[in-house]
C-alpha cells in the first residue's frame, strides 16, 4: 500500500507542478483556449490521442464490447487508428487549422457561425455542447471510480474527488498550454501500462500466451475468434463507425487542430497520433476480447451482471501490483486528459459564444478569462453531480452524447470546410436531423414503444445505442447536400470571405 501511495503522490505532484509552470504562460484568451495556435507535432498527436482514448475505453468499451465480440473487437481498433486518426488528420488538420487561423475562430460554435453566418446557430451549437457533455464527462468519472474501487479500496466517491481536483487545478491555471503538456506526459504512461498489461494478462496462468488463448477462446465459442463476433456485423459495424468516425465531428477532437503551431507539422503529428491510437485501442480490445478465459459470466455490481467490472478484475488478477498501479495511473491519465479536454472546449464556448458573443459582448479579456475558469469548475461539478447519480452503463451514457454531438456536428462541419455550396438551411436540416436520430434511438431502447413491430424492436435493441449514434452520424451527410442544392446559395463575397480567393480559383 505505500508503494500504491507513493506512485499516486508522484503523479499528483506531477500534476500539480506542470499545472503552475504552465500558469505564466496563459495571459490570454487565445492562450488559454488554443495554446497561441503554438503546440508542435508530438504534443499536438499525444493530445489528441490522449483526448480520444479515456477510461470509458479502458473501462467500458474493451470490456463489454470484447465480451460481446471476442477478437473482432480489434476491428473496432483498426478503426479507431485508420478513420478515427490517421484519415481524421488527413482530411480534416490542414484545413481546420488554415480556415481557423484566418478566420479568427476559436471555437466549433464560432467557426459554424462565420461559416454559415448564423448567430443562432452558434448559440444552438454552445448549448448542444455543454448539455451532452455533460454526461459524457460523466462516464469519464464513472469507468475511473471502478478501477480505484478494485486495486487501491478507495470508495468510488472519494475517486471522483480526486479526479474532479485534479482535472479542475490545471485546467482553471494553465488552460489549453497545461492540457497538451500533461497529456504529453500521460501519453507516455497510457503507452507504457498498456503494453504492461497486454504482456502480462497474455503471460497469466488463466491465458498461456497468444496461440492458447486463441485456442481456449475457440473451444468455448467458435464465432469469438471468428472476422465478427456473435452480436453480428452491424453491431460491430455501428460501433467502428461510432467511435471512429465520431472525432471528425467531436468539438474536442477538432480542437487540437486549432492549436497546431503550423501546417507543416501535420505530417509527423498524423503518424504519431496514429501510432499512439493502434497501441493503446488495439491492446486495450485484444484484453477485453480475451475477457470469457476469465469469467464464466458478468461479474455482479448492484446485483447485476455488469461488463464495467470486466477489465478492473482481470487486471486485478493478472498484474504485479506495481503494474497494476501503473494501469490505474493510465486510466487517470487517460480519463484526466479526456475531461480536461470536455471542460475546456464547454467552458470557453458557453463563455466565448454565448455570453461574450451574445449576452455581454463588450465582457473585457480578463473577465472573459475568469469567466472561463469558473465554469470550468461549473461543468466538471455537474459532470460530478451525473456520475454519483448514473443512468445505466458507461457505455449507453457515452454513446449517447458522443453519437448525439457528432451527429449534429459532423455533417455542418465537413462541408463546411470543403463545399461551398453548402447553405445554411442544409447545415440546420443537417444538425436537427441528426440529433432526432440519437434522441430518438435511445427513446426506443429505453422506453421499448409498443407501435414498433416486435421484431423490428428487438433488432433496435440488439444493435442498441451504437447503431443510432452512427446513423445520426451518416444520415446528414446526405441530408445536408440535398438540402442545399435546394435552397438558396451564399453570395460570392461570402464565399470569398470563407475559402479565399485562392481556395474559388482551385475550385472553379
Amino acid at each position: 500500500m505505500t508503494l500504491k501511495v507513493s506512485m499516486l503522490l508522484a503523479f499528483v505532484a506531477m500534476i500539480l507542478g506542470l499545472s503552475l509552470y504552465t500558469r505564466t504562460k496563459t495571459k490570454t484568451v487565445n492562450d488559454f483556449v488554443v495554446g497561441n495556435r503554438s503546440i508542435g507535432p508530438w504534443m499536438s498527436a499525444f493530445s489528441y490521442g490522449t483526448a480520444y482514448f479515456s477510461a470509458v475505453l479502458i473501462i467500458g468499451f474493451a470490456g463489454k464490447v470484447g465480451w460481446g465480440f471476442g477478437l473482432s473487437a480489434l476491428w473496432i481498433a483498426v478503426g479507431n487508428a485508420i478513420l478515427g486518426t490517421f484519415l481524421a488528420w488527413k482530411v480534416l488538420g490542414t484545413r481546420t487549422r488554415e480556415m481557423t487561423s484566418r478566420l479568427n475562430v476559436l471555437t466549433m460554435p464560432s467557426f459554424l457561425e462565420a461559416r454559415y453566418d448564423s448567430k443562432n446557430m452558434k448559440i444552438f451549437s454552445s448549448l448542444i455542447i455543454f448539455i451532452f457533455f455533460i454526461p459524457y464527462s460523466a462516464s469519464v468519472f464513472m469507468g475511473l471510480s471502478y478501477l480505484f474501487e478494485q486495486i487501491f479500496g478507495i470508495p468510488y466517491i472519494v475517486a471522483l474527488l480526486l479526479m474532479a481536483v485534479l482535472a479542475g487545478l490545471y485546467l482553471v491555471l494553465g488552460g489549453y498550454i497545461a492540457v497538451t503538456l500533461i497529456d504529453f506526459v500521460q501519453g507516455l504512461i497510457m503507452i507504457v501500462g498498456i503494453v504492461l498489461m497486454v504482456y502480462f494478462v497474455v503471460g497469466s496462468d488463466v491465458i498461456g500466451g497468444i496461440a492458447t488463448g486463441y485456442q481456449s477462446l475457440k473451444e468455448i465459442n467458435p464465432q469469438f475468434v471468428a472476422p465478427v463476433g456473435p452480436p453480428g456485423a452491424i453491431g460491430l459495424i455501428s460501433l467502428v463507425i461510432l467511435t471512429s468516425f465520431g472525432t471528425w465531428g467531436l468539438p474536442q477532437m477538432v480542437q487540437k487542430f486549432y492549436g497546431i503551431k503550423s501546417e507543416a507539422v501535420i505530417p509527423k503529428a498524423t503518424i504519431v497520433s496514429t501510432v499512439f491510437s493502434l497501441i493503446i485501442t488495439g491492446g486495450a480490445y485484444y484484453v477485453g476480447s480475451l475477457s470469457h478465459l476469465f469469467f464464466g459470466k458478468l461479474p455482479m455490481l448492484n446485483g447485476k451482471g455488469s461488463p464495467d467490472l470486466l477489465m478492473p478484475n482481470i487486471i486485478s488478477q493478472t498484474l504485479p501490483e506495481v503494474v497494476a498501479v501503473l494501469i490505474l495511473l493510465l486510466v487517470l491519465s487517460a480519463s484526466m486528459s479526456t475531461l480536461s479536454g470536455l471542460v475546456l472546449v464547454s467552458s470557453s464556448s458557453v463563455s466565448l459564444d454565448l455570453i461574450k458573443g451574445g449576452i455581454a459582448p463588450h465582457l473585457s479579456e480578463k473577465k472573459t478569462m475568469v469567466l472561463m475558469r469558473i465554469l470550468c469548475v461549473v461543468f466538471i461539478a455537474l459532470s460530478l453531480w451525473l456520475a454519483l447519480n448514473p443512468p445505466a452503463i458507461i457505455l449507453t451514457l457515452m454513446a449517447l452524447s458522443w453519437g448525439t454531438v457528432a451527429g449534429v456536428f459532423l455533417a455542418p462541419y465537413l462541408y463546411g470546410l470543403y463545399w461551398k455550396k453548402t447553405t445554411r438551411s442544409g447545415a440546420w436540416v443537417g444538425m436537427i436531423c441528426g440529433m432526432a436520430i440519437s434522441l430518438g434511438g435511445y427513446f426506443i431502447i429505453t422506453m421499448q414503444p409498443s407501435f414498433i413491430n416486435p421484431y423490428v424492436l428487438d433488432l433496435l435493441l440488439q444493435w442498441g445505442t451504437p447503431f443510432f449514434g452512427s446513423l445520426a452520424m451518416l444520415v446528414p451527410l446526405a441530408v445536408v447536400p440535398a438540402v442545399s442544392l435546394l435552397t438558396p446559395e451564399y453570395s460570392r463575397e461570402h464565399i470569398q470571405r470563407i475559402y479565399s480567393k485562392r481556395q474559388i480559383a482551385v475550385e472553379h
